[in-house]
């Protein structure tokens, strides 16, 4: 398949009595719209065009209670990594408005650590300087709350009940449940065991993983996620779980079948995309994609 975009990473370099002060990176996606990416200021999204558009819009959607500073003030000794993305709805809604929240706490912005993350297919959820790899990002925003450098919690794409609800909990000590739990059960098991380890081991977590689950999408952005990462193993037992719990959505042998062929297993990629077929005949990319593979 051949995708009609390039990456352009933009820096810029302003020179201050001789020091250069690195400005924002920025591309543009398959679309033509600017993205930014990599380490970014609150201003960067407050005042510029076209983000300052949509961070004034949701900033200012959010009504705050009058009892925050009660706990409040058990965040001022806690840093936010904040991953998320200008192309991402999520991160549009939620990220001014949590911004607000921290506002209206009256706690410093300079604990918030922005890092905005690309949506392209070589770099998918990815910083340009990989500042996501080890965090275990799968889904943006991701907001991770640390006290001297320990993640004490994180809330994952949207709150679990409220923004303010679920931070509120967090700031006692006793943060909302997580959100998908069977990617993170995964992303635990690859901390603990080698991928063949785990692997060898998958088929003891099915139950585990499978009630944990919250609908096939979960597994398969944390497989993409991998897979554009180069960590074409861990994509391929994430697609696999997939398969065994999902056997009649094409999707998941779509997805499996895009890990087979990065792996170099072009005839169980040819069947997976077959499959996918089977079970949905007018399946434009996997039709596509035999084409390419099959003379």
């Amino acid at each position: 398949m051949t995708y009609l975009f390039k990456v352009f990473p933009i820096i810029v370099i302003h020179f201050f009595n001789d020091i250069a002060v690195a400005q924002t990176m920025s591309y543009i996606d398959k679309n033509g719209e600017e993205n930014l990416c990599g380490p970014i200021e609150i201003e960067d999204l407050s005042s510029s065009p076209p983000y300052s558009v949509w961070f004034a819009s949701s900033y200012n959607e959010l009504e705050c209670s009058d009892d925050q500073r009660k706990w409040g003030e058990e965040l001022k000794d806690v840093e936010v990594d904040i991953f998320l993305g200008t192309w991402c709805g999520d991160s549009k809604n939620y990220v001014p408005k949590f911004i607000h929240l921290w506002d209206t706490l009256g706690l410093d912005r300079q604990a918030l650590n922005l890092i905005a993350l690309y949506h392209t297919k070589e770099k998918y959820k990815q910083g340009p300087n990989a500042e996501e790899e080890g965090m275990d990002i799968h889904r943006v925003p991701t907001f991770i709350f640390k006290r001297n450098g320990i993640e004490l919690a994180r809330l994952v794409e949207r709150p679990r009940t409220s923004l303010e609800r679920d931070i509120a909990q967090l700031a006692v000590g006793y943060p909302p449940a997580p959100s998908y739990r069977a990617a993170a059960y995964i992303q635990n098991l690859f901390r603990g065991k080698t991928v063949d380890e785990a692997y060898e081991e998958r088929e003891g977590h099915q139950e585990a993983i499978y009630s944990l689950m919250g609908g096939s999408s979960e597994l398969n952005t944390l497989g993409y996620v991998y897979l554009r990462a180069g960590k074409i193993k861990e994509a391929l037992l994430c697609f696999w779980f997939n398969i065994h719990y999902f056997p009649y959505n094409p999707t998941v042998y779509k997805s499996h079948a895009d890990a087979l062929l990065e792996s170099g297993d072009t005839l169980h990629a040819i069947a997976d995309y077959k499959k996918a077929i089977q079970i949905k005949p007018d399946y434009g990319y996997a039709i596509r994609q035999l084409d390419l593979l099959v003379e």
